[in-house]
């Protein structure tokens, strides 16, 4: 897990443009959804070919939040990357084209393919039966055409999105940035997410504490529940 946090400089930014540092103050768990992207064999493992090691770290917490958030009535929804390469095509051709090369690109082709084992959720996490589970094919899950994230939102009355997985800085941020045009209430759960670098996990809680949202930690928000 990233031992980091929002930087003074920052805060001090947010605090005077707005007058607080964070947006949201209560929460109805029963229209909230914790999102967790992306927390398969093929980012959790180790040695995969997309490996995030500090996604492990974030286990327990997310675990942890999952509990107090289906135990207020808040929905759990697991979401996965999954590519189809049928006919000798993806179906993300851009991405496998020019963001992965050579022996990279054909083990992650192989590995997040539908039914292998890349794209299975990995294997410490807590889920219940009560919980969704999704399929994306792009960065974003809430991209256009991406998964069928939206319309389970809309269907299931849920106003705010927690969140959470890896990468912070791909995956999470996209969520985060699309959510919040789409008039989603945004929550970054900063222990639940994780990415490659210090660096970068801390860039995203940057940007989003400053245009697209709140940044809590679990237990942040769920003292803010009502």
């Amino acid at each position: 897990m990233h031992d980091i946090r929002i930087s003074e400089e920052i805060v001090a930014r947010v605090e005077k443009r707005r007058g607080r540092f964070h947006i949201y103050d209560n929460f109805d768990p029963a229209k909230c959804a914790l999102i967790v992207i992306d927390m398969q064999n093929a980012f959790c493992k180790p040695g995969a070919p997309a490996e995030v090691p500090a996604s492990r770290g974030t286990i327990a917490n997310i675990n942890r939040l999952a509990k107090e958030l289906r135990d207020k009535g808040g929905d759990i929804i697991w979401i996965v990357s999954e590519f189809d390469h049928r006919g000798g095509k993806s179906d993300w051709e851009n991405f496998f084209n020019h963001m992965v090369a050579g022996e990279v690109r054909e083990r992650t082709m192989q590995y997040m393919s539908p039914g292998e084992e890349g794209v299975r959720l990995w294997h410490e996490l807590e889920v219940d039966e009560n919980d969704f589970h999704l399929v994306k094919n792009r960065y974003g899950c809430l991209s256009p055409g991406a998964s069928r994230l939206e319309r389970v939102l809309r269907s299931r009355g849920i106003e705010t999105l927690l969140i959470a997985g890896t990468k912070t800085n791909i995956c999470c941020e996209s969520a985060a940035r699309n959510a919040f045009d789409m008039d989603f209430n945004v929550v970054l759960i900063e222990d639940c997410c994780s990415t490659l670098s210090d660096r970068e996990h801390q860039a995203t809680l940057e940007t989003i504490i400053q245009q697209f949202g709140d940044v809590m930690t679990g237990k942040e928000f769920i003292g803010r529940c009502s």
